[in-house]
């Protein structure tokens, strides 16, 4: 104990002599401008005298909440992670400096707005007072945040969209000897979807005649925990926060709400460039001249046991932008969006807007690249943005693919206005639904029509999530708050199996009576038959379909399909009936290998446990956890609960889907219910790191305390940053 007490001390000490008497005074004084009152859930909910003081508060509780998951956020998003974890990570963050240069990031922080500038301090401020009131917390890299980093990790879908990036394609252009045997596993852009669901209703359909907002991302579990942040400047937003952001990403204020829905608008492209090596240098042809790639020096850092090695490296630019990989003799250099100042500006602002015409001029600075927007107001607004940041292109050439980056036609003109985007704004229809799906069917028989558009201003398909968000809206009226989550949200069809179920009936029936499947899967075919399409705990159907489906699934995954298939008509019609019956088959045989017998319920399957607040969940068939009856968004679930098993497991466990959920009515006073997986503490001794548990796997949404009174009617806990 006193040797701990002796490290604590010295590591104050360090961590003290990094940061001047000012600063300790001005951290103490915003602590005094600054109040946090946690409810009965752990919610934290910040007031400030000040936007800025505000920020200093809800960063303070986020790191209170959980101080890993804020470090790693920005360890990632400065591309040092081979610092913390080794070499392996090593083309992981060369993928990352492409994009963040260290020196560059200080300019345009120098060069911000002084309000941005002012929130960006308080941010520094609050992640290091909290460093320094907690000394017993050891950071794995950062032990002091400075302003600047808040531009890392400015808006999200930057990190995304770099994401897109493949790392071995990366590594074998640019370092392909190095560590030749390692192999990064690839993002699997087939595996459990991740994405959102965006409902807004329209006053003419909601019993209260008030506009109502669904705020439904699909996330992987606790990537963001639920914050109010309210100040005397007149911010008072709630809603889901990425760990080590400071402003509120999903949610809403008592004026309007906005849910960011993943969209394939097109906002990426890939560019094959015709490379010469002319007096030394490499040269790109474009047009009629050759252009001299701007080369960039990049060192990665990464730690080799105790020792501290690095990687240099020499990338070329062109003026698309970075070259990632080499394809059939050619360069490919990668167009994206890189706007960091301003996308930090529309994220903060747009929770300050209290109309749509604010919302609308906020959207102008068009840098939410990957996402598309469902909004409501209380002026009964209802809005969809698919897309935000499209750039104007050729619609001669093919943008699903790489392109010709030697021809001067292939570059990019400018951006296309919000109306040049699909735009959507109070339908006849009275809803607007998107879940990731085509924004053809986002308003039902209202909403825009694909031909008048360029083909790359929307690669999105329609999945079964979109047909069963269509068929549930139609006609649906008097609408509350309670019904938009139980009748809406929550509705349990899986409509993956509408067309698959009678396509596997009627492949079960051509069978030959001599043949055994036809004895050995009677019974389960008639329980398949006979199912409502419908999850749930105690639905033995759905561990039949669900299982059927993933065997089916891998079988088409090696067909060849049209790419813009609806998957599950094309897994009915253009798998032979041998296929569909031996698929059951193996369905059939796994449940009885895992489980003892094909009849089994699938809440005894579906399971939700959270034991370990590792980033990468681990999972124990021995100790508790709770059945849930949601499933794979794949499949069609609004609700999604996206599961598997894990090589120490036969039980699935979740670790991806609703994560924060929220419902929200814009009345005179805004009213809104919400429920987060698990609970709002990474710590698994708080008593909110699994408090909303139960709730979660039932679908019980808790009140939302969001006028002061009610704050103080549920306080469990009223203090100031630095109070122990």
């Amino acid at each position: 104990m006193l040797r701990r007490s002796i490290l604590v001390l010295a590591f104050l000490f360090l961590y003290t002599a990094s940061f001047s008497q000012a600063h300790h005074e001005k951290w103490e004084k915003r602590a005094q401008n600054t109040e946090i009152i946690r409810d009965q859930w752990g919610v934290p909910h910040v007031y400030g005298t000040s936007d800025a003081n505000a920020v200093f508060g809800m960063i303070y509780a986020q790191c209170e909440d959980d101080f890993n998951r804020v470090e790693m956020n920005y360890i990632t998003a400065m591309g040092r992670k081979a610092e913390v974890e080794g070499a392996k990570e090593i083309y992981a963050d060369l993928r990352m400096k492409l994009y963040i240069d260290e020196e560059v990031v200080k300019s345009e922080y120098q060069n911000s707005p002084q309000w941005l500038k002012d929130l960006m301090d308080a941010w520094a401020d609050g992640i290091n007072y909290y460093l320094y009131t907690h000394p017993e917390v050891k950071p794995k890299l950062l032990n002091k945040f400075e302003p600047w980093m808040a531009l890392t990790f400015s808006e999200g879908s930057i990190g995304g969209d770099i994401e897109t990036i493949s790392v071995n394609q990366l590594k074998a252009f640019y370092d392909k000897d190095f560590l030749a045997d390692l192999v990064y596993a690839e993002r699997d852009w087939e595996e459990e979807p991740r994405g959102s669901n965006g409902f807004a209703i329209a006053p003419k359909l909601s019993k209260s005649g008030n506009a109502l907002l669904m705020i439904n991302p699909h996330t992987s579990f606790y990537f963001r925990p639920e914050v109010h942040m309210v100040s005397e400047e007149g911010l008072n937003a709630y809603g889901a926060v990425t760990w080590g952001q400071f402003f509120i990403y999903q949610g809403f204020n008592e004026y309007n709400g906005w849910m960011h829905t993943s969209a394939k608008a097109d906002a990426i492209d890939h560019f094959a460039l015709t490379v010469e090596k002319r007096k030394g240098k490499y040269h790109y042809k474009f047009g009629k001249q050759w252009r001299l790639f701007i080369e960039k020096k990049i060192i990665v850092p990464y730690t080799e046991g105790d020792d501290m090695q690095s990687r240099e490296f020499t990338a070329f630019y062109s003026h698309h932008g970075p070259v990632i990989r080499e394809e059939n003799g050619k360069w490919v250099a990668i167009a994206l969006m890189v706007e960091r100042e301003k996308a930090l500006t529309q994220s903060y602002n747009r929770t300050k807007t209290k109309n749509h015409a604010e919302f609308k001029a906020n959207m102008e600075l068009k840098t939410n690249s990957s996402n598309s927007t469902v909004y409501a107001d209380r002026d009964g607004n209802i809005v969809y943005y698919h897309g935000n940041f499209i750039p104007v292109r050729d619609p001669q050439f093919d943008w699903r693919n790489v392109v010709d980056g030697s021809n001067p036609d292939t570059d990019w003109k400018g951006l296309h206005e919000i109306e040049e985007m699909i735009y959507i704004e109070n339908p006849e229809n009275g809803w607007i639904q998107h879940c990731n799906s085509t924004p053809f069917t986002a308003a039902g028989p209202f909403s825009p029509k694909k031909e008048d558009y360029p083909p790359y201003i929307a690669w999105d398909l329609e999945n079964a999530r979109g047909v069963n968000a269509v068929r549930i809206l139609t006609d649906k009226k008097d609408l509350t708050l309670e019904s938009l989550i139980s009748e809406v949200a929550y509705e349990p069809t899986l409509m993956a199996f509408d067309p698959m179920i009678p396509a596997l009936e009627k492949a079960y029936n051509s069978l030959s009576e001599n043949d055994p499947r036809k004895s050995k899967l009677k019974e389960p075919m008639a329980v398949l038959s006979s199912w409502d399409l419908k999850t749930g705990v105690n639905s033995v159907g759905t561990s039949l379909a669900v299982f059927w489906g993933n065997q089916l699934m891998a079988v088409g995954r090696e067909l060849e399909r049209p790419w813009d298939a609806y998957i599950f008509d094309f897994l009915a019609n253009h798998t032979s009936d041998e296929i569909k019956i031996l698929t059951l088959e193996k369905a059939v045989d796994k449940l009885v290998e895992d489980f003892g017998t094909w009849n089994t319920p699938w809440g005894e399957i579906n399971r939700f446990q959270r034991v370990t607040n590792e980033i990468q969940g681990k999972f124990f068939d021995e100790l508790p956890s709770l059945p849930v009856g949601y499933n794979s968004s794949l499949w069609g679930s609004l609700a999604a609960y996206g599961s598997r098993a894990y090589p120490n497991t036969k039980k699935w466990y979740g670790n991806v889907g609703n994560s924060f959920v929220a419902a929200v009515e814009f009345g005179e006073k805004v009213r809104a219910k919400s429920l987060l997986a698990g609970g709002q503490s990474g710590n698994p001794f708080s008593p909110h790191f699994v408090d909303q548990a139960e709730n979660y796997s039932k679908g019980i949404f808790k009140d939302v305390s969001y006028y002061r009174e009610d704050v103080l009617e549920n306080a469990r806990r009223v203090y100031r940053p630095g109070d122990k």
